[in-house]
């Protein structure tokens, strides 16, 4: 029995062991198979994975670059609001009152900080500024206006009625003598009973809203001074103002360190102005100008002519030209008596129009006091030719053979200094003895030079608008010290042409009239036609001013300051 269950006991332990034997060569088997004949694949799964990852990487890096590189294509610089503008200007400021603005600077600051009734848009014609509505009756001579709604003053004040009626008032009075005084000439301003403002005037004008293009001033600041003081008040020092800009501060002691800093108006009526400040720098001289432009202390001047572009550095500096509503005059005082119809018709005929062209070379040569921007003639009377010998024959007859001595009084604007000198030097060889004067464009100018017609020959550009309106430089009536008759010329058959073609509603019998007056003109010899200037503006390259089109005035290069812009952003482009 012991023998049998330790048999079957040795008997087991055989067959464990062959068990245990048969599995291990099992799992060997099993591992060789499963683990180590796979370990090339884990290997060849590694550098998989790692041939992934880096083209992933690559991928990524790519896109990044081309994010970089390539930027520009799916992204762009635009002007976005903020940052501040300074613009150089020639002239010293005396005043803030913008009813006295007379100098360069002066005339900035006031389109700048004061709006008006009536304004000039980019097509060249008058529109509503403060005004909503400005319309005639059928008869030119009835003119109504009525206010925008929610108008303000820079202190908060509404803009009212009573404001544009007491400045109509200052403008007329004798003892402000405005710069505006022959627009509202013998014009009666009232209210009507709908709150509407009433221009009254003595005869029909078919353009009257042109001359309704004046700033207005605040009743509620100066209502109470005396108009002979108007223009001491302090008012022409901190105005309270209504246009694009707000007067915020003056800065520097003498005129060329003098800066005018002006803030954004958000009380505007013509929108949101994208400049957050707007700096006037005053100087006294253009050289000093150009050492600001190349300096890269200013953003921009109308000050400088194209003939001066070589003074300026290359390549951060832009030029616009843009051609003017305006003309180039030598004015003859006609109350002399030695400056008599045919001594004038002599002068005309003896000096060289093209050699003193010269010296305004990029300019417009001028013959008639008429563009044909304003209205389209038919016929053009022809102005006598160019003849020395004649001319200097008919000057000694005249003159007995005793030399006349001729006072030229001028302004340091554009190209109107050495114009002078060329007219100086034809005059000269005529036989005639000739003093220049060159004054700064100021008050003092107006009251003792224009206001007296303190001169023999005045060489002076003058603004012919929108309108073909010549009856404040030749009319009889405008002949005085408020008017703006600079040849002190009368002649009564003319004054009827000028009052039948500012009264004529339909424009052909504006066309004869004009073209009768134009005949009277050549044959009185009360000026010389010279030049049609240009404005020619220097702007830096990284920065939006205004549109190119055409300009009336140099000052309607502001009547889109709203756009102008320094500041530049990125922005993605829609596809």
């Amino acid at each position: 029995m012991k023998n049998s269950i330790q048999k079957r006991g040795q008997k087991f332990v055989r067959r464990f062991s062959r068990a245990s034997v048969k599995a291990s060569e099992d799992s060997k088997e099993h591992i060789k198979e499963n683990v180590v004949e796979r370990i090339s694949h884990i290997e060849n799964i590694r550098l998989l994975i790692l041939e992934w990852s880096l083209l992933v990487t690559a991928l990524i890096m790519l896109a990044v670059a081309q994010a970089f590189w390539f930027g520009d294509s799916y992204a762009e610089n635009v002007f976005v609001e903020g940052g501040a503008y300074t613009e150089a200007t020639l002239g010293e400021v005396k005043t803030m009152n913008p009813l006295f603005a007379t100098t360069s600077s002066e005339k900035v600051l006031s389109r700048l900080m004061f709006a008006t009734i009536s304004t000039i848009d980019y097509s060249g014609h008058a529109k509503a500024g403060l005004a909503e509505s400005i319309r005639p009756d059928e008869t030119g001579k009835i003119w109504t206006v009525k206010l925008r709604d929610g108008l303000k003053w820079s202190d908060g004040e509404p803009i009212t009625n009573e404001d544009v009626i007491f400045t109509a008032e200052l403008i007329k009075n004798q003892a402000v003598s405005s710069i505006y005084d022959s627009n509202l000439s013998n014009v009666k301003v009232s209210e009507n009973e709908q709150g509407e403002i009433v221009f009254n005037l003595p005869v029909s004008y078919a353009d009257f809203i042109t001359a309704l293009n004046f700033p207005v001033v605040p009743k509620h600041i100066l209502g109470e001074v005396d108009p002979k003081t108007l223009i001491e008040n302090n008012f022409s020092n901190a105005p309270v103002t209504s246009g694009a800009f707000s007067y915020n501060a003056t800065q520097g002691s003498t005129v060329d360190d003098k800066t005018y800093y002006l803030s954004a108006n958000p009380d505007y009526y013509g929108g949101k102005v994208m400049l957050n400040s707007f700096a006037v720098h005053t100087f006294n001289t253009k050289d000093e100008i150009v050492n600001a432009v190349n300096a890269g202390s200013v953003t921009g001047t109308a000050e400088l002519t194209e003939a001066e572009s070589d003074k300026v550095k290359a390549g951060q500096f832009l030029i616009k030209n843009s051609q003017l509503n305006s003309g180039a005059f030598i004015f003859f005082n006609t109350a002399r008596e030695m400056l008599g119809t045919e001594m004038r018709a002599a002068i005309r005929q003896g000096i060289d129009l093209g050699k003193i062209r010269e010296a305004a070379s990029e300019a417009t040569p001028l013959d008639y006091p008429l563009l044909s921007t304003q209205i389209e003639l038919t016929n053009y009377p022809a102005i006598p030719e160019y003849n020395y010998d004649a001319a200097k024959a008919k000057i000694g007859e005249l003159s007995a053979g005793t030399p006349l001595h001729l006072d030229i009084a001028t302004v340091n604007s554009g190209y109107l200094p050495g114009v002078t000198d060329a007219i100086k030097s034809e005059l000269e060889g005529l036989g005639f003895e000739v003093s220049t004067t060159v004054y700064e464009e100021n008050q003092d100018f107006i009251n003792n030079v224009i206001s007296k017609r303190n001169y023999d020959i005045l060489v002076y550009e003058i603004e012919l608008g929108t309108d073909p309106d010549l009856l404040p430089y030749y009319h009889s009536s405008q002949a005085s010290s408020s008017g703006l008759n600079l040849s002190n010329y009368r002649e009564v058959l003319m004054d009827d042409l000028l009052l039948g073609a500012r009264d004529a509603m339909n424009n052909e019998v504006r066309i004869k009239k004009y073209e009768s007056f134009l005949e009277r003109w050549v044959a009185g010899v009360p000026a010389i036609g010279l030049y049609q200037p240009n404005l020619t503006y220097y702007y830096n390259k990284n920065a939006r001013t205004f549109n190119d089109v055409q300009l009336v005035t140099a000052l309607d290069r502001f009547s889109d300051i709203n756009e102008w812009a320094v500041n530049k952003a990125a922005k993605n482009k829609t596809p």
